[in-house]
């Protein structure tokens, strides 16, 4: 058996477990903080026998999309307020899906 845990966007987050759910795989979803851009995210819990992690994993990147996003620049530290350059936003890629796969010694759905 395997735990998948996969960490989605929350704008994916009801695509995904719509999809999960319709392939007939149960899911335990977590609400979660991104540590870069502090943005909200779904981390879902999946365990299935280990012939279906492909076919979870295909779930999940078809229901989880990138997108670009503008954030601040903040990499640029003034040494004064006169000599402080201007500061533009950086286009960065956000969205799709981190998956993690482990082995898991036991389950039970009581």
């Amino acid at each position: 058996m395997k735990l998948i845990f996969a960490i989605v966007n929350n704008d994916d987050a009801h695509n995904v477990s719509t999809a999960l759910t319709r392939g007939g795989f149960s899911a335990t979803k977590l609400a979660s903080t991104g540590g870069f851009l502090m943005a909200g995210n779904t981390t879902f819990m999946i365990c299935c026998e280990n012939v279906a992690v492909d076919g979870v994993i295909a779930i999940i990147a078809q229901n989880s999309r990138k997108r670009k996003q503008y954030m601040p620049n903040d990499a640029a530290v003034a040494i004064s307020a006169e000599s402080a350059p201007a500061s533009y936003p950086v286009e960065v890629s956000v969205g799709g899906a981190t998956v993690f796969v482990t082995d898991i010694e036991r389950f039970e759905k009581l």
